[in-house]
């Protein structure tokens, strides 16, 4: 039974993997002994330093890059030919993690092109990416699939209304597909960090002034924070259609 959810020579792919929260996970996930695929958008020098890194602490694991537009479906099923001839395999665990939100707060302001851009990126590309894996882990009966959602899919959050909508279908979609995969053992997570800092979005608190103090532990969440409970999903089969909020109090 321990075998349940051992992940050491599992492959994992991570999507935005060049840095802050990705960069988190793809670290302790290769602590954890695990084959890697990573993805990211335009940040090639954050991506190889962080590869070089690990090929000189883990020189037996599997590392692939992948530069993908997740918003392109093409450049998905592109990622995964590419997979399967330097892995010889489709990933075990995927960590969706790629993500897009400007601070665009009142709907007037919002583009429809804006909106359709962060609908893509941040909740049809899981859709997409969970179809790329999923037959690979039903045949297999095992997997481990967790989506990077946001409090804001829970209680709206500080941005518009397209992010918000984008995040909480992920977790709705996450929810359905959980019900779905069980009997694989395949177990879908998502977690759904508040303000976390040395993102994309969120650099540091000075970024975010008039929210940071808000936030009861009067601090900016930690990439590591996030990656930990990622780790902990794909360590923890038995936790499946959960939502996590980790929000330093917020609610």
């Amino acid at each position: 039974m321990a075998q349940l959810n051992e992940i050491r020579g599992r492959l994992a792919l991570i999507t935005g993997a060049s840095g802050g929260i990705g960069a988190a996970c793809t670290r302790q996930l290769a602590e954890k002994g695990t084959h890697l695929a990573l993805t990211y958008s335009n940040n090639l020098a954050a991506i190889t330093a962080l590869v070089d890194g690990l090929k000189a602490t883990y020189p037996d694991l599997r590392i692939s890059v992948h530069q993908v537009d997740v918003a392109s479906a093409d450049q998905i099923q592109a990622m995964f030919e590419q997979i399967d001839k330097e892995h010889g395999q489709r990933p075990d665990i995927l960590v969706s993690n790629a993500g897009h939100g400007k601070r665009i707060q009142n709907v007037w302001d919002i583009p429809l092109e804006e909106f359709d851009y962060t609908v893509n990126v941040n909740m049809r590309a899981s859709f997409i990416l969970v179809k790329g894996v999923v037959d690979h882990m039903r045949n297999q009966r095992w997997g481990r699939i967790v989506f990077m959602s946001s409090i804001a899919g829970h209680g709206g959050g500080m941005n518009g209304c397209h992010y918000a909508a984008s995040k909480g279908g992920m977790t709705g979609m996450m929810k359905n597909l959980s019900t779905r995969l069980a009997e694989y053992n395949i177990s879908v997570n998502d977690v759904a960090p508040a303000m976390i800092g040395d993102t994309g979005m969120v650099p540091n608190a000075a970024a975010i002034p008039d929210i940071a103090p808000t936030i009861p532990l009067k601090r900016l969440g930690l990439p590591e924070e996030a990656a930990n409970v990622v780790t902990m999903l794909v360590t923890t089969g038995y936790m499946t259609g959960q939502s996590l909020l980790l929000a330093g109090g917020l609610k």
